[in-house]
């Protein structure tokens, strides 16, 4: 979320006029709530420089990120050297490889009946892997 300026600006006038208010009921004199106003304001400038700072760094990593092109999953290693979760991955590691195969073609963009010739299996052997495959991932994760 963005740092928003006016609207930190403002929490901190309201904060500060009823900070003086209580002060000066206490019988702090002028000059000390004036001290606290002027290191109070300092705080909230240094504190803007940092967010505003933030907020730019990232802008950037956002915009690095958009540029780089997404990294194309061809094979089964792609996809299993692109998981980052460890579980998930050691969870993989055990299953077949042509349910991974089945894995990688869903992936793509492939249909059940698409996938079951390009490895010489019936459209509902496909979908009972690819169940199979879901009730395994579910217990171990």
């Amino acid at each position: 979320m963005a740092y928003n300026h006016g609207k930190a600006e403002r929490r901190w006038r309201l904060w500060k006029e009823k900070e003086e208010k209580i002060l000066r009921e206490c019988g702090i004199d002028e000059e000390t709530i004036e001290e606290i106003r002027t290191f109070d304001r300092e705080e909230f400038n240094s504190d803007r420089r940092f967010y505003t700072r933030l907020n730019d760094v990232g802008e950037y990593i956002a915009e690095t990120a958009m540029q780089e092109p997404p990294m194309e999953v061809n094979t089964v290693w792609d996809m299993l050297n692109e998981i980052e979760d460890e579980k998930l991955y050691r969870a993989l590691l055990t299953v077949d490889k042509r349910t991974l195969q089945i894995v990688l073609l869903k992936m793509q963009g492939y249909s059940l009946k698409e996938i079951a010739p390009m490895v010489d299996l019936s459209a509902g052997a496909v979908y009972a892997r690819l169940d199979h495959l879901r009730k395994k991932l579910r217990k171990l994760l």
